[in-house]
């Protein structure tokens, strides 16, 4: 999967690793290292020093994976799919599921 196929907001299934058959929304995309960050999907630890604002200790966030590990999902054929892209009538590009043509919307 490249990266111009996927964007913030899609739904997204894990193909391998740790987290493989989980899904997750994207929330952002790091182009220059072709890695992505999914809504509670690789789960890190942070040792956070405490400060002003808040107190430290042990901090879970999302940590990045590798574009290819993950796939699109299709709304309506609940799916992995690839992405074909097509410009309507209107001048507008948007994105079409490969299986069934159905549009495929961000969110």
């Amino acid at each position: 999967m490249s990266l111009s196929k996927l964007r913030k907001g899609d739904t997204v299934k894990i193909l391998a690793g740790k987290d493989k058959g989980k899904t997750g929304k994207v929330l952002t995309i790091i182009p220059e290292k072709d890695r992505i960050v999914i809504e509670k999907i690789n789960l890190i630890k942070k040792h956070k020093r405490p400060d002003q604002k808040s107190k430290g200790g042990i901090v879970e966030k999302e940590g990045s994976i590798h574009i290819s590990k993950v796939g699109l999902l299709c709304n309506k054929c609940n799916t992995t799919v690839r992405v074909k892209s097509k410009v309507l009538e209107d001048g507008k590009k948007v994105r079409l599921c490969s299986k069934c043509n159905d549009v495929i919307n961000v969110g």
